[in-house]
């Protein structure tokens, strides 16, 4: 998918990003394919368990919608993971308005999925210094809207804890502003009657921060394709879902040439012509998508900085 400068490290890191599972075991159907979620999570477990893999990282939306049942069936999943898992709460994994269920707490969250349960963290693995921030919300913020937000806290956290970092690698959910346009570029030029997903809310601020140190990369997940992108100098690297068209994952290895980027399917043929299908059907926002993500598999690298 891509090969960066940047992160390099002399001790070689092989870390996976795992994007919006969407974990649901009452539900069928959607482009989300809600059916097939759990067996899609089940064989990303079994790859990533093949691949002498360092630490796994989840860019978000374990869930549906947060509910605790789906919490638990994601977990029963991951227990069989060979690696460290962390994660990042996404947009659907936090509260929000109008829900119908018991949601799990973010302290919940943190306990579950953060090194030192709470967010944002910093943990060392390997040559890497993974960062994972908050982007989604919490039991009593952002609870109206699923657009993003990294507020002043986090910022500051940030600002205090880049400087001694080697090779920082930060995780947040939701996109840089120039993510977002290539959407808005597609929407213009192919699908005018497509909706542009949450985006990212005073995006500037926390760009200053990532320019200030200079930090090499951003991944992120939300939108359900795979995507780079740069800006200000920030590289970010979005990464495709295990839930939709083209259900995969992504494999980072940094060393001391940089780093490489790969998509790994977690589906056969078969089963990501279903995904296709199923996403290019569900509605004309999840047809654009669809051609989004088509198009970028057929340019693979995206990025070629080798």
């Amino acid at each position: 998918m891509a090969r960066l400068e940047r992160p390099q490290s002399e001790e070689r890191t092989r870390i996976a990003v795992v994007a919006d599972p969407h974990i649901s075991t009452r539900e069928e159907g959607t482009s989300k394919l809600f059916d097939y979620t759990e067996a899609h999570l089940e064989s990303a477990v079994a790859d990533i368990n093949g691949r002498d893999v360092d630490y796994t990282l989840c860019v978000g939306d374990i869930t549906k919608d947060g509910e605790r049942w789906n919490y638990d069936a994601a977990d029963e999943i991951l227990a069989d993971l060979e690696t460290p898992f962390r994660s990042i709460p996404g947009n659907h994994d936090v509260l929000k308005e109008g829900y119908d269920h018991e949601n799990l707490p973010l302290a919940e969250f943190e306990e579950r999925y953060t090194p030192d349960s709470e967010l944002p963290f910093h943990e060392r693995v390997g040559g890497v210094d993974v960062v994972g921030l908050n982007s989604s919300g919490g039991d009593d913020w952002l609870t109206d809207s699923h657009d993003g937000l990294v507020p002043e806290e986090q910022l500051a956290w940030l600002d205090e804890t880049l400087p001694d970092l080697d090779n920082p690698l930060i995780a947040v959910h939701h996109n840089l502003p120039s993510m977002s346009e290539q959407l808005i570029e597609h929407r213009d030029n192919n699908e005018p009657e497509m909706a542009i997903p949450p985006t990212m809310k005073e995006p500037e601020a926390f760009l200053d921060v990532l320019e200030e140190h200079d930090a090499p990369l951003v991944v992120t997940g939300h939108l359900h394709l795979p995507s780079a992108t740069k800006e200000r100098g920030v590289r970010e690297i979005m990464s495709p879902t295990t839930c939709s068209f083209p259900q995969s994952y992504l494999v980072f290895d940094v060393g001391p040439d940089g780093t490489e980027i790969r998509l790994i399917p977690v589906v056969d043929h078969l089963g990501m012509m279903r995904g296709h299908y199923e996403r290019h059907q569900d509605s004309v926002t999840a047809k654009g998508l669809t051609d989004m993500a088509a198009v970028r598999l057929a340019q693979f690298p995206l990025v070629d900085e080798s």
